[in-house]
């Protein structure tokens, strides 16, 4: 009787932790109903403010969200410059991309920020596959959807990778001249990462890992269970001992800070066999039109930034800026920096499209 007892104790414990996370998200959503989680984020859609439209569209049969924001006062008879902005690895439109979006559609841009294929609220099975090949494609297809909205001008389209979406937009750029001028903030190489390491500290198990991953697609091949990269729960002493800013900062933003219930950090162990063969900096030289790179100054990943820019020799307009003192993720969210970043990107786009 005793143990019957403590089963329910522990059944109806359960069901109070799960009753609260429901009320805790049904007053994030009443709060929010765009489930954004930026600083300053549209809650509703105003007349004469920026204005925000969660739309869908297909990527051959698997269906792709995206949220389109629109200048104040928009009128659909008149033509407005149009950005694509693609976001981090793990990352959803709801966090940096939307923050980005919203700043850039108040200073009189139409912008769109679209969760990847398998990612998000995207669909696409298995979950989280992490291709570089699907990323590029969802550029391509962001500016195939965007350039038939009305009051785009596609003359001046514009490109804003984040984080790994900007090692994306830099691949996406060099083939499709649809984008007049290309941006990317704190851009991170995720091909070169998954396969030499952050800061090239994992050379010794390049085999190794390949070895792995291409059993794990054996394994889905056969019908077996997926299996999975990057979705180990650390501890607040855990993440503190991490060695890198840049890992150490974002569990706190994605895991705490703005923590959004459709971003992970997990991957198909499968897709390091097409990470671990990509390098955003290849052919770099194929990109002629402007290039604006930014990072923050004490950003640990900017050796990533440098090396892509150093290599886009074929360009007669590229610049790179810094934001003194930020490191990777204080770009994404704090507002002195965002700032120096949205009224660089202004001039940028301003100049260039």
């Amino acid at each position: 009787m005793k143990k019957v007892s403590l089963i329910i104790a522990l059944v109806m414990s359960i069901a109070a932790i799960d009753m609260s996370n429901a009320q805790t998200t049904q007053k994030a959503h009443q709060q929010n109903p765009y489930t954004l989680v930026y600083e300053g984020a549209i809650t509703e859609n105003v007349k004469g403010k920026v204005n925000i439209y969660p739309v869908t569209y297909k990527i051959k049969e698997i269906t792709i969200v995206a949220n389109v924001y629109a200048p104040a006062n928009f009128d659909s008879s008149k033509k407005y410059p149009t950005l694509v902005i693609a976001h981090p690895n793990g990352g959803v439109k709801e966090q940096v991309a939307g923050l980005y979006a919203q700043r850039l559609a108040e200073q009189g841009y139409i912008t769109i920020t679209a969760d990847a294929a398998y990612q998000g609220g995207s669909g696409g099975e298995p979950r989280n596959v992490d291709k570089p090949a699907n990323r590029i494609e969802d550029i391509h297809a962001m500016a195939d959807f965007i350039t038939q909205y009305k009051g785009v001008d596609t003359s001046r389209l514009g490109l804003l990778g984040i984080c790994g979406g900007g090692g994306y937009s830099l691949k996406a750029a060099q083939s499709d001249k649809r984008f007049k001028a290309i941006a990317t903030l704190s851009m991170f190489n995720s091909g070169v990462v998954r396969r030499n390491g952050f800061m090239n500290s994992q050379f010794s198990t390049i085999q190794e890992r390949l070895k792995e991953a291409s059993d794990a697609r054996a394994q889905e091949a056969g019908g077996g269970k997926i299996m999975y990269m990057g979705d180990t729960q650390l501890t607040d002493k855990q993440i503190a001992a991490l060695p890198f800013d840049l890992y150490r900062e974002g569990f706190e933003y994605y895991g705490k800070t703005h923590a959004h219930p459709n971003s992970t950090f997990k991957y198909t162990k499968s897709s390091l066999m097409d990470l671990m063969t990509f390098d955003a900096s290849t052919n770099m030289d194929l990109i002629n039109q402007p290039l604006l790179m930014i990072a923050g100054s004490k950003a640990d990943t900017f050796y990533m930034t440098d090396d892509a820019f150093n290599k886009a020799t074929n360009t007669k307009n590229k610049e790179l800026f810094l934001i003194n003192g930020a490191t990777h993720i204080e770009t994404y969210w704090k507002p002195d920096y965002v700032l120096q970043a949205v009224n660089k990107l202004v001039n940028f786009y301003q100049i260039n499209l």
